[in-house]
């Protein structure tokens, strides 16, 4: 008891960096989350769809080859337009993971059976020096 009044701030700060934990875990983030080369050969060997959920200006300064553009807040609308690559890999990416692990949700709750969230977003693909256009 002595130990956790001295180091009242350390047992905080583990206690909620413990809860985080569990709540990322329990909200279905960081779940599925592939790496920038896993994503490239789900590409390549499996034919997975890409879905860039960031804003249009986002979009707009680069994005990965092939990529279909639903930003997040209009994704539940379009579903219909990916409707079709249920039973394929679908790999989400936006800027830096946040928003396309929310989107990964929407997915699994709408029937798709194969979604994986890029981890470290578009920021990574970028890092690890993959193609990127601007069409």
């Amino acid at each position: 008891m002595e130990f956790i009044q001295q180091n009242l701030m350390w047992v905080g700060l583990a206690a909620v960096s413990g809860g985080m934990l569990i709540w990322q875990t329990a909200s279905g983030r960081g779940r599925n989350n592939i790496s920038v080369n896993e994503a490239t050969l789900l590409i390549n060997r499996q034919d997975a769809v890409v879905v860039d959920v960031r804003e249009t200006a986002e979009w707009s300064s680069g994005h990965i080859p092939n990529a279909r553009h639903i930003s997040l807040g209009h994704l539940s609308k379009h579903l219909s337009e990916i409707e079709k690559f249920k039973e394929k890999p679908v790999i989400v990416v936006c800027a830096s993971g946040n928003r396309s692990g929310s989107a990964c949700n929407v997915l699994q709750k709408a029937g798709f059976q194969q979604v994986f969230n890029l981890a470290g977003g578009i920021h990574a693909w970028s890092d690890a020096g993959l193609p990127m256009t601007k069409k």
